[in-house]
């Protein structure tokens, strides 16, 4: 009969829980990569804590990592609340961060009122085209539209869905024309000095002119998009094509020259070059522009709107401050508190789609 070692047991046992420890490393530093794209980055030294890493060294990395920031906010909440109140307007004292958030609560209670009137009032139109069908009057239906004023969450959405339209539109004439630049030095001679004259055109100046053509080509209000709608957008996509535009041909050009003498030799034509070849090495510079351009489009969209009286975030600060109410100034801010959340979850977006598309030196 065969004794067993005690101590080899033990030292199996070691292995095994080092090699389970060595795997639950791997996963979280997989993760860690996410966590960045998500924001959460504090979420990694945690884990690792739990994992059995060194809590100090992790510690600093939590108050690095979230507890700087929760303090800055902490602090600028502190002195928002404490200066606010000494600077005197029109209207009134600068409104503290409590009285910003009571708006802020009044206004989603106000979207609920208006959200619950809306479904009313198709409700209502529902069950009259019900009757009207039962008593045989089915030429009498209508499809009557509701009225009433957009609540601050539809005004969001016409925002969002205005400036993916543009956005999306711009990145359709910019990632080709910027490919094209980056591979001919005859197409960049031609395209660059058109970049350097439009690229610094405020949208203030583009919205007039784009108000008269869409008026003029864009007759009835019955189509597929409203004018205002248009007008928003196409000022977005002239005002937020061009870093896609430079940050594509500049990609596009960067491309190792190795890789295009590989080309000719393996005789690729046009098409094959640039979806095998160039997209691929250029995309992390493609993708840089392509936030660059949304974050852009974004605050072009508010000043359009705001110019244009157009709806959206835009038209409700601009009306906020016509309005010129004691709570003018406090719902003033909670947008502008709105529209600065949404443009850093649209750059989280873009780099979220950046990571999935892209690899760097981590991943």
């Amino acid at each position: 009969m065969t004794a067993i070692d005690p101590q080899s047991l033990e030292t199996t046992d070691t292995k095994a829980r080092e090699e389970r420890r060595a795997r639950m490393f791997t996963r979280i530093n997989r993760a860690d990569g996410w966590f960045k794209v998500l924001g959460l980055a504090w979420i990694t030294p945690i884990l690792k804590i739990m994992a059995g890493d060194n809590p100090r060294t992790q510690g600093r990395e939590i108050w690095k990592l979230l507890g700087v920031p929760v303090l800055a906010i902490v602090a600028f909440l502190v002195a928002w609340g404490t200066l606010a109140p000494k600077v005197q307007t029109s209207l009134g004292a600068i409104p503290g961060p409590v009285a910003v958030w009571g708006e802020a609560v009044a206004l989603n209670d106000d979207a609920i009122a208006k959200a619950e009137k809306r479904d009313s009032h198709y409700a209502r139109v529902e069950a009259r085209n019900e009757k009207l069908i039962a008593a045989g009057k089915a030429d009498q239906v209508r499809d009557i539209p509701y009225t009433g004023a957009p609540s601050y969450y539809d005004q969001i959405w016409t925002s969002i869905k205005t400036v993916f339209f543009g956005f999306l539109i711009g990145s359709a004439i910019a990632i080709p024309l910027g490919i094209f630049a980056g591979l001919s030095p005859y197409a960049n001679a031609a395209i660059n000095p058109l970049v350097q004259i439009f690229k610094p055109v405020s949208p203030l100046a583009w919205l007039p002119i784009v108000t008269m053509v869409v008026s003029a080509l864009y007759a009835t209000n019955d189509g597929l998009f409203a004018k205002s709608f248009l007008v928003s957008a196409i000022t977005v996509t002239l005002c937020s094509l061009w870093p896609t535009l430079i940050n594509t041909a500049l990609g596009v050009a960067s491309i190792d020259k190795d890789l295009i003498s590989v080309s000719k030799v393996l005789k690729m034509n046009t098409y094959t070059k640039i979806t095998k070849l160039v997209l691929p090495s250029a995309l992390p510079l493609i993708f840089t522009g392509l936030r660059l351009s949304l974050g852009v489009g974004w605050m072009v969209l508010i000043a359009a709107e705001m110019l244009a009286q157009n709806p959206g975030l835009g038209k409700f600060v601009w009306d906020e401050f016509q309005n010129g109410s004691s709570q003018s100034l406090a719902r003033i801010i909670v947008a502008v508190l709105t529209i600065g959340i949404i443009g850093f979850l649209l750059d989280r977006v873009m780099f979220a789609l950046q990571s999935l598309f892209t690899f760097s030196n981590n991943r």
